[in-house]
């Protein structure tokens, strides 16, 4: 499997930066973080990501009875740091059958959190906030709002939290009842937890 970085939108190829530009550079979506390829599930993983993370490394805690972490990626580059931070995580969903959650959060612009939404652009888009929220997660101790956003491929939540954009998506969509759960949110840079790892998601690569 390629190890080059790609776009965090589209997962095309990137232009690298050169003499005459520190950019990378997306065909189709210009100037981007680039993704890096996901990192296997393990300690040492969330040490190399939690040291560059401009943005929370959220992971739900406790964990969902049942779940494991399995694995981790981001968008960005040794100038600007980790911008976007997806962690995976597999278990069973609440009705039946394995699922698979990837919580994201990012800088506004960058395109990850809608990507693995099936969402075109690199925000949720129009109607996003103006009705009544679908689901809320904790995060130190407050309430923060989710809605749903349009996706064929899975149930796909986003919100706002510390400035950033938070996303929550899971698969298959009936394993969205998940949040329904009142899930808690930590900070993975700042709170040392004894993760339990499971086999590599598949999905973050997707």
């Amino acid at each position: 499997m390629s190890t080059a970085p790609t776009c965090p939108r589209c997962r095309g190829p990137l232009i690298p930066p050169s003499a005459w530009s520190s950019a990378w550079i997306c065909r189709v979506h210009g100037e981007v973080a680039p993704l890096s390829a996901p990192r296997r599930p393990s300690r040492e993983a969330l040490e190399a990501v939690r040291s560059r993370a401009r943005v929370p490394v959220w992971v739900p805690w406790p964990l969902p009875p049942g779940w494991l972490v399995t694995g981790f990626a981001e968008a960005g580059d040794e100038r600007s740091g980790t911008l976007a931070v997806a962690v995976a995580l597999s278990g069973p969903s609440p009705v039946g059958g394995p699922a698979d959650l990837v919580i994201v959060a990012e800088e506004p612009g960058i395109g990850l959190g809608s990507s693995y939404a099936g969402l075109p652009g690199p925000d949720p888009g129009d109607g996003f906030g103006v009705s009544a929220p679908n689901a809320k997660v904790g995060i130190d101790g407050h309430p923060v709002s989710m809605w749903a956003v349009g996706t064929d491929s899975a149930a796909a939540y986003a919100g706002e939290a510390l400035a950033n954009w938070l996303w929550a998506v899971l698969w298959p969509d009936t394993a969205g009842l998940l949040m329904l759960e009142g899930l808690n949110l930590r900070d993975l840079r700042e709170t040392d937890l004894d993760l339990p790892y499971g086999a590599p998601c598949p999905r973050l690569g997707a």
